[in-house]
């Protein structure tokens, strides 16, 4: 899914290392014709990854900077064209092989281990030559301006691909997973900031800690919305910069679907709750037995707008976020190059408008759980737990 679809998945990265001085477009735009993606189509190869244009992923040309250059942002997509072959095709073909070698080899009875890897190799590369490589796209941005990259795959392993083809791209630069940790410390008032310090549970600074250290931050948020979405009124206010409004109002509650994780005698035991639901019985009983909520479907509307988003607890992951349609008046003379532009400029600016709503949604939370009133608190969602238990 495209950063310009209605429903994407995001994470998000900060930039850490020095931007060069000078033309920062221009640079950019080396950077990406480096690792420009390459079609392997006409080839044999079974892998091929590179940048390609946003708007165009058939091209990898980067000296026109108007093609990834908007403005502060910079869009770019990662493609990767890979090959791949269906094992039982690959087997048929590879038994054949050794069938056909010891035919005419009948002083052997088996397949020699060096020669059973030689035909391996070679049956591999017939197919690969006879298979069109399957293409994915992901889209980049990345706003110069805050140091911030919103990519379009959750997949740990493209996730990987790109933080690896990024830093070979961009020398000097790398990125670092914007983690609820690194979230708390960005949207928390400075008088707070002591607070979260104390409360950090990692041993170390590297990001893996600070993950797995503060899982408590995603835990703890998740429960104190779902009991404010059914015990409070729901309704927040603009705290962060962006695109909404200084202490506009808004309202945020979970909904739809919940996914619970717990320890069983097999393992961790994961329950989903699917619908829209009324006193969220079930996801109660299992959090009073001691399950996590682990993501869940979050609902944030401002007047007419609504943007929808399922939060993965332990990264802050966006899955499936889908921001209000982009509305965009046309005509026979509009150009379709600025047009696409136009497009990109309102759908950044909403989904920079729902993360602006979100972060406020998190700074609400923070304020409460490491402001002095979270074990009066902790003890109302108890009791609240232990009345669908009665």
């Amino acid at each position: 899914m495209g950063i310009l679809a209605n429903t994407v998945n995001i994470c998000q990265f900060r930039v850490t290392g020095a931007l060069p001085a000078g033309d920062l477009a221009e640079w950019a735009g080396e950077c990406l014709a480096r690792k420009g993606f390459r079609p392997i189509d006409q080839g044999a190869e079974e892998l091929s990854v590179g940048w390609a244009h946003i708007d165009d992923p058939q091209r990898s040309d980067f000296a026109d900077s108007g093609v990834f250059s908007r403005d502060h942002y910079l869009a770019f997509t990662l493609r990767r064209d890979q090959r791949r072959i269906p094992a039982a095709l690959f087997k048929t073909y590879f038994n054949q092989a050794q069938s056909e070698f010891l035919a005419a080899t009948p002083g052997l009875q088996r397949v020699p281990k060096q020669k059973k890897e030689e035909l391996r190799d070679a049956v591999r590369l017939s197919l690969f030559a006879r298979t069109l490589p399957a293409p994915s796209f992901y889209d980049a941005v990345w706003d110069t301006r805050t140091g911030l990259v919103s990519f379009t795959s959750l997949s740990p392993q493209v996730v990987e691909l790109f933080e690896n083809q990024f830093k070979q791209s961009f020398e000097g630069l790398r990125l670092v997973t914007v983690h609820p940790y690194d979230r708390a410390e960005a949207v928390l008032d400075e008088a707070l900031k002591p607070a979260l310090a104390k409360a950090n549970g990692a041993g170390s600074e590297t990001v893996l800690d600070l993950i797995q250290g503060n899982r408590w931050l995603g835990r703890d948020f998740l429960h104190w919305l779902l009991y404010q979405s059914l015990n409070g009124a729901s309704e927040y206010r603009v705290s962060r910069p962006g695109p909404a409004l200084e202490d506009e109002g808004f309202v945020a509650y979970l909904d739809d679907r919940l996914t619970l994780v717990g320890d069983a005698e097999s393992g961790q035991q994961k329950v989903t709750v699917a619908g829209p639901q009324d006193r969220f019985s079930e996801v109660r009983t299992a959090l009073h037995r001691g399950k996590e909520i682990l993501e869940a479907r979050l609902h944030i509307e401002k007047r007419e707008q609504e943007w929808t988003l399922t939060l993965k607890g332990e990264l802050f992951q966006f899955s499936s976020f889908k921001a209000p349609a982009v509305q965009l008046e046309r005509d026979e003379m509009t150009d379709p190059g600025r047009e696409r532009e136009a497009v990109f400029y309102e759908r950044m600016y909403l989904l920079e408008e729902g993360m602006q709503l979100f972060d406020s949604l998190f700074a609400a939370f923070l304020r409460e759980r490491l402001g002095g009133t979270w074990p009066e608190q902790e003890k109302l969602m108890g009791e609240w737990l232990a009345e669908e238990e009665a």
